[in-house]
């Protein structure tokens, strides 16, 4: 039987609201793959398409991870970046979202995604998203057209996080804050910057870098069951 396939959706995005340099964020890519690359087809897509911009700062921070940025198969990968426009749902049995503050900027806006986002979670795949990631998820619609949030359990990087890294006026909104104004049941860590992944139905949803693993393992677990 051939593998299942996942989506793994980057932001096109290259800066902030105040200018600064942003895209996807390094660990949030590099653990869930790692982690789902064993056992899945994962395909990479971005609003422009190939060789969407990490955000540095992630580079920096996450030096474990740079492996990930020389790995041949992923730099393929990256080459060889659908645009969302070109994705077709039917091909994939999950959507998973990576960070940065990048999606926020481009992600959130984008009716293409919108679609695309919408599609993934009617068909009842798997629709994932850490961190800012969510950001993508917020013009996702169900069948009876609300928000996919409306109802559910859902988690991202909390305002609260936002405010310790100082990036409040970098984005046009709080995920947190849009979340819970679409109706979300917003769930984080008991402290900042704890590991917290929530599994409701097929919208998974992870807090910051430190759920990026978690989030991996979940996807996992949802696609073996």
């Amino acid at each position: 039987m051939a593998p299942k396939r996942i989506l793994f959706v980057f932001t096109s995005a290259d800066k902030t609201l105040t200018g600064a340099q942003t895209g996807w964020y390094l660990p949030e890519a590099a653990h869930p793959y790692y982690v789902l690359a064993p056992k899945y087809d994962i395909d990479f897509a971005a609003p422009k398409g190939a060789n969407p911009p990490v955000d540095e700062s992630s580079v920096q921070n996450f030096k474990d991870d740079v492996g990930f940025l020389s790995d041949e198969t992923v730099k393929q990968k990256f080459a060889n970046a659908k645009k969302l426009s070109d994705v077709n749902v039917a091909d994939y049995d999950a959507i998973f979202y990576v960070g940065g503050h990048g999606p926020v900027i481009d992600l959130a806006q984008d009716p293409v995604n919108a679609k695309v986002a919408s599609e993934f979670f009617q068909a009842g795949k798997i629709t994932s998203a850490v961190c800012h990631g969510p950001a993508a998820l917020v013009g996702a619609k169900d069948a009876n057209g609300d928000s996919i949030f409306k109802g559910r359990r859902a988690t991202s990087f909390t305002n609260v996080e936002e405010e310790q890294v100082q990036k409040v006026k970098d984005i046009p909104f709080l995920v947190e804050s849009r979340i819970v104004e679409l109706g979300g049941k917003f769930e984080k860590a008991p402290e900042p910057w704890g590991a917290h992944v929530v599994v409701d139905g097929n919208l998974i949803t992870g807090q910051n870098p430190a759920s990026a693993k978690g989030i991996g393992e979940a996807i996992d677990k949802a696609l073996s069951s």
